[in-house]
């Protein structure tokens, strides 16, 4: 068996103990996982292993609406000190985590750190990510939903900073 093939082996295996949702992703040896978590309630994670390694994607927040500069400035920031994965932007601006391994340095140990890095790093940079570059919106957002009696409780994190807008 190749290198990649005991690695897709640790990663699946891995996945199944783990007792988290995932199903095998459209590329060749490609898996996507689904985290749980608490201010972004879910991140999606692809895990594809190739001959080289494997990588791991992991959606944060799509591109901001304003304040560019800042929203940028503050996730540069951050990558020097982040456990082994970086911010990155897709071609539209949409963010994401990734994280690399070496073929040879896959298993259960680096795949459990690599998501849980993942995972803590999306739920902990989100809700600033929000008011970083989505504070306008939210704010229209709110008075939208308490002008009509709606619900504001997707909102409720930052009702310190929308209440009164």
């Amino acid at each position: 068996m190749s290198e990649a093939g005991a690695a897709a082996g640790v990663v699946r295996a891995w996945l199944e103990a783990s007792g988290l949702e995932w199903e095998a992703g459209a590329r060749p040896g490609e898996f996507v996982v689904q985290l749980p978590g608490e201010a972004k309630l879910r991140t999606t994670v692809s895990l594809l292993v190739g001959e080289q390694g494997l990588s791991a994607s992991a959606f944060v927040v799509r591109r901001p609406d304003e304040n560019h500069e800042a929203f940028y400035r503050w996730m540069l920031t951050r990558n020097s000190r982040l456990p082994g994965v970086a911010f990155a932007l897709d071609t539209v601006g949409d963010v994401f985590l990734v994280g690399r391994l070496p073929v040879e340095g896959v298993t259960d140990e680096t795949v459990d750190r690599l998501l849980g890095a993942l995972l803590s790093v999306a739920d902990e940079s989100f809700n600033e990510l929000l008011t970083l570059g989505f504070l306008e919106s939210m704010r229209r957002e709110w008075r939208w939903r308490v002008d009509r009696g709606e619900s504001t409780r997707n909102l409720e994190a930052f009702r310190h900073l929308l209440e009164g807008t």
